[in-house]
């Protein structure tokens, strides 16, 4: 197997190629940052690429960026992210294609020689390895979306609102008095967090949390 790493902590980078040696896995080339990345997959066509989600210039999403670019240069190629926190946006933009060979470990577990291997092993053979942490965040912000808070009518209104139907509109169309749908309205803002900043802006601010659902 060959792979190509993408790190920009020397040691944690110098870390992994030699681990990596002892189990007879090539590095085939370990650079540190997306660009040289591109450069890399493109050139050496490895069966893994390991990335770092944050790297130079700006250390926010550069890694994942430049995984993304390469899986689209280079289809099937098997990714391996490598955070130092669960970054749920990150996370979910990986796996969002849906398809295998893809994987997202906190650093904490390349100290675990045998977890990561198995892990290199599984995602350069197409499967997916996704840390529990991680999945257990995921999972967490999932059920803790406040727009689940609300009753059936409730979520009636605000996929009202979505729709940029008035309160008369609203009421009319449910059928109840314009009274009525100020006070789910109200429950709404009340669940979902919205603080008294501007009727209007309110209203755009559920529509998106509801949309986002």
């Amino acid at each position: 197997m060959r792979v190509v790493i993408a790190e920009d902590s020397v040691l944690l980078r110098m870390g992994v190629l030699r681990l990596l040696a002892d189990e007879g896995i090539e590095t085939a080339a370990a650079v540190e940052n997306g660009d040289d990345l591109l450069g890399a997959v493109t050139e050496h066509q490895p069966d893994l690429a390991i990335v770092d989600v944050r790297m130079p210039p700006t250390f926010t999403d550069e890694g994942l960026r430049a995984a993304l670019a390469a899986r689209e240069a280079i289809p099937g190629l098997p990714v391996l992210v490598l955070s130092q926190y669960v970054e749920e946006q990150y996370a979910v933009e990986l796996l969002a294609g849906g398809a295998g060979g893809v994987g997202y470990l906190l650093k904490e577990r390349v100290a675990d020689v045998a977890e990561f291997v198995d892990a290199v092993h599984r995602v350069a053979g197409g499967g997916t390895c996704i840390d529990q942490e991680v999945i257990a965040q995921l999972m967490a912000r999932k059920r803790r979306n406040p727009v689940d808070a609300l009753t059936p009518r409730e979520r009636e209104v605000l996929g009202l609102m979505a729709q940029g139907l008035s309160n008369v509109a609203i009421a009319r169309g449910l059928v109840v008095s314009d009274g009525a749908v100020e006070k789910h309205i109200g429950n709404i803002f009340t669940k979902l967090g919205l603080e008294p900043t501007g009727e209007e802006h309110r209203r755009v601010r559920a529509v998106l949390a509801y949309l986002e659902r």
